[in-house]
């Protein structure tokens, strides 16, 4: 009998527990939170905390105070023109602002990040480049704020490239932050422009953040590594230097990996379908962008291979999405004109019909 009872009141403690454990399981589960938890979902794209990682940079936490206008310059033809500067990492970022000279819409103007390509640093001022290119869109009635990227300039920080490197996508991400701020913005209208190297980091930026309402790119390049070695362009930022003593934000923002100096070294041997390569690929995580995209490159550019957008083009159409690819049978890396202001005036209309 006493067998009986002992044997019965284990049976009871089993279920008992069983019981208590399923109850309070989900409850204890639901309290834990993931350290990483995407907005969407991912395929085949493995957390790789590579600093230049799409899943990495989509886990910052990047934002910027309002923007502050240091000084006033000389006007344009229906816009004032400022210099102006932001926080980016600490550093302190200059850029050229442009408003409209006109009455402002109740909610503020839409406005449009403007990113430029490579320009020798020590050479760059910020007044001066992409001139014509500022003019065409501040007449069009928009903020436009080219940031002169860190090392650029007058700009703080260390010069280091687009594509081994999350710096300048984290300055892009920063002034649209900041321009969020301003109070002539309408926050909910802001697009980013990218020319050449620029072209990288836009279509990065809209990787990573989805407030950036539309996006444009002239002669961008490497969207994937595999392009990149097909394609090539003049570019070592990825290069490790061993003589090298820098621990700034230029070091944590630069990816120098042994597997990225295969890029250099020996091609030939990259699996472009391992988990690293995925996971800085901004063709491989396409899924994320959301805003529509337009892209221009001439055929005869010299300096960027058109196959970087055609190839770019194909993935966006395989995967569905808004997109418009030009082509020009001239123009070179700047699409000159004749050429130019067809480009400029489809540009215009693309911010003006998505922002």
């Amino acid at each position: 009998m006493k067998k009986v009872f002992i044997a019965t009141v284990f049976i009871i403690s089993i279920v008992i527990g069983v019981t208590v454990y399923l109850v309070i399981q989900p409850l204890i589960s639901s309290q834990i939170k993931p350290i990483f938890s995407p907005s969407l979902p991912v395929k085949n794209v493995p957390l790789i905390n590579s600093p230049i990682s799409i899943e990495y940079l989509r886990s910052l936490p990047i934002n910027s105070e309002a923007i502050k206008i240091e000084n006033e310059v000389e006007k344009g033809s229906n816009y004032k023109r400022y210099i102006a500067s932001y926080l980016s990492e600490g550093n302190k970022v200059f850029g050229l602002l442009t408003v409209p000279d006109e009455t402002q819409p109740v909610s503020g103007w839409p406005a449009i990040i403007f990113n430029h390509g490579y320009i020798p640093p020590t050479q760059y001022v910020t007044t001066e480049g992409y001139v014509y290119y500022v003019d065409y869109f501040a007449r069009n009635g928009f903020v436009v704020f080219k940031i002169d990227f860190r090392g650029n300039g007058e700009s703080e920080g260390d010069a280091s490239g687009s594509y081994f490197s999350s710096a300048y996508t984290i300055d892009a991400i920063s002034a649209l932050k900041s321009l969020q701020k301003y109070k002539k913005v309408n926050p909910k209208k802001i697009g980013m422009w990218g020319h050449s190297m620029a072209g990288n980091t836009v279509l990065r930026a809209l990787l990573i953040s989805n407030e950036i309402k539309a996006g444009v790119i002239w002669s961008g390049a490497v969207y994937s590594y595999q392009d990149f070695v097909k394609y090539k362009i003049e570019d070592t930022s990825y290069v490790h230097r061993p003589y090298e003593t820098k621990v700034g934000t230029s070091q944590k923002d630069r990816e120098t990996s042994p597997e990225i100096q295969k890029i250099r070294s020996n091609p030939e041997s990259i699996d472009f379908d391992n988990s690293f390569w995925s996971a800085i690929s901004l063709t491989k995580n396409i899924q994320y962008l959301s805003a529509p995209l337009q892209i221009h490159h001439a055929v005869d550019d010299p300096v960027v291979n058109i196959g970087y957008s055609r190839d770019l083009g194909q993935v966006l159409k395989e995967s569905s999405k808004t997109y418009e690819l030009y082509e020009y049978e001239g123009g070179g890396h700047n699409i000159s004109s004749p050429y130019f202001e067809e480009a400029m005036e489809r540009s215009v209309q693309f911010f003006k019909k998505n922002l």
